[in-house]
């Protein structure tokens, strides 16, 4: 493995799992990974563009073994508005990928929104 990289998985919308590097060193967060990488549908994640004012990028945390940063209060405040919330909802973009979430498994939660 590089320096400044860890292994993610993401569970894409459709069931199938990804396995990526994901750069330690580049300030990115889960949701722009999957935008990186393109697990999602252009305009279906990160629409607010990682303010969490939003939850397009709701995924359930499948590692609750590894430390996340505390939720905010502007974090929690969607996920109370979010549809398919579980207990180990996040938003995606106030998960920032660091060293010590190598081995992270994110499963993408379902679109909110019918498309059109």
């Amino acid at each position: 493995m590089e320096e400044n990289t860890i292994k993610v998985t993401i569970i894409d919308r459709a069931g199938d799992t990804h396995n990526v590097d994901a750069p330690t060193d580049m300030n990115m967060n889960v949701m722009e990974l999957v935008r990186v990488y393109e697990l999602a549908p252009e305009g279906t994640i990160g629409i607010c563009g990682g303010m969490a004012m939003c939850a397009s990028c709701q995924c359930y945390i499948e590692t609750p073994e590894l430390e996340l940063p505390e939720m905010s209060l502007e974090e929690e405040d969607m996920l109370d508005q979010a549809f398919h919330v579980k207990d180990n909802s996040r938003l995606g973009c106030q998960i920032y990928l660091k060293d010590e979430l190598d081995g992270l498994i994110v499963e993408l939660a379902p679109e909110s929104e019918i498309s059109e």
